[in-house]
């Protein structure tokens, strides 16, 4: 196993700075850090985990976490597999400062900045779908503060990793599973929380294509949005069957689930609505079993909080980046019969 002293070596400099470059200690010339990283890399350098758990003990490692929707039962199930991860690195004496925002760029440019005042060491990130965002992840990468995003990505800026779903095949999965409940002709309602959040737009262009290629008889008559509340979701979609009393079909691609199922049971359809959703919240499992719901996927949020927790922490502490950009959960469908 490759020691300090023979990277210090290889490398020309000392021991000293070679620990500065590993263990984040200091600022180092950005020609010899990359230097004593291409050496350590080479050598397969594995650092001493014992030292690794003093180093950041030391350090106090704060994580910020912003996440969308206070009320969003799915990002609570988000913040219980990070925990639970959380607990598993105590040894590391980890610290995380949670914030819940709803769909609004100043807010999440605001609560990011009162983040930092906070000292984070990196930050866990739902982004909001706007350029101001891109650029934000950017200049907090360049000041030493790297950024997972989380649900929802910003592909081209510079986060160290996306860990979700994939929302094209999301939507894709949807629209297969309407066309096994309805057939060949239907008129579909879609939902959706935000054009403002890239997974939500995903989930539109990924169900909305694969209907065209393959299944161009099933029609989308209407798009609204909810902002991922019940009651804006109670509202919107009692006007949409008002609008449309041809709708046979509903797909929801975010929360706002339960508003939008009992405007359904309180408009006295003359006939059941195929319903597609995401999650498996406590009331969509409700909605499922009273029939209301046809089938919802899921996306493991427990294992996206806890996933990204480690990423960024192995990231803090080693300075190795994630060997996939893209952490894909597996997707999996619940239907009354296996809840």
């Amino acid at each position: 196993m490759a020691t300090m002293k023979e990277i210090a070596e290889l490398s020309g400099v000392s021991r000293g700075t070679v620990d500065r470059v590993l263990n984040h200690r200091g600022i180092v010339n950005a020609e010899t850090e990359r230097k004593v990283l291409e050496i350590a890399k080479l050598l397969d350098y594995q650092p001493n985990k014992a030292g690794i758990a003093l180093a950041a003990q030391k350090k106090k490692l704060k994580i910020g976490v912003l996440l969308f929707g206070a009320e969003n039962p799915f990002f609570d199930e988000v913040m219980d597999g990070l925990r639970q991860k959380l607990e598993e690195l105590s040894i590391y004496g980890c610290t995380v400062i949670e914030r819940r925002i709803s769909f609004d760029l100043q807010s999440q440019l605001q609560t990011i900045d009162e983040l930092l005042k906070e000292e984070i060491h990196g930050l866990i990130l739902s982004p909001y779908n706007d350029p101001a965002i891109q650029e934000k992840i950017d200049l907090l990468w360049e000041n030493g503060i790297p950024c997972i995003t989380i649900n929802t990505d910003m592909p081209d800026s510079k986060r160290i990793a996306y860990v979700g779903s994939d929302y094209h095949k999301c939507g894709q999965t949807a629209a297969g599973l309407l066309h096994l409940f309805s057939g060949d002709y239907a008129s579909v309602g879609i939902v959706t929380g935000s054009h403002n959040v890239l997974c939500h737009e995903e989930r539109i262009s990924g169900f909305t294509s694969h209907l065209h290629t393959k299944h161009p008889n099933i029609r989308i008559v209407d798009v609204v949005e909810n902002g991922d509340d019940d009651y804006k979701s109670y509202e919107v979609v009692s006007d949409l069957l008002d609008r449309h009393p041809d709708l046979s079909a509903l797909y929801f691609t975010a929360a706002g689930v339960y508003g939008g199922c009992r405007a359904v049971l309180n408009a006295s359809l003359q006939r059941p609505l195929k319903i597609i959703t995401f999650d498996a919240v406590l009331s969509t499992c409700e909605m499922i079993r009273n029939g209301v719901i046809s089938a919802t996927i899921c996306q493991q949020p427990d294992e996206q909080g806890a996933r990204s927790l480690s990423l960024l922490v192995d990231y803090l502490l080693t300075g190795k980046l994630p060997e996939n950009r893209c952490i894909y959960m597996d997707l999996s469908i619940k239907i009354a019969e296996n809840l």
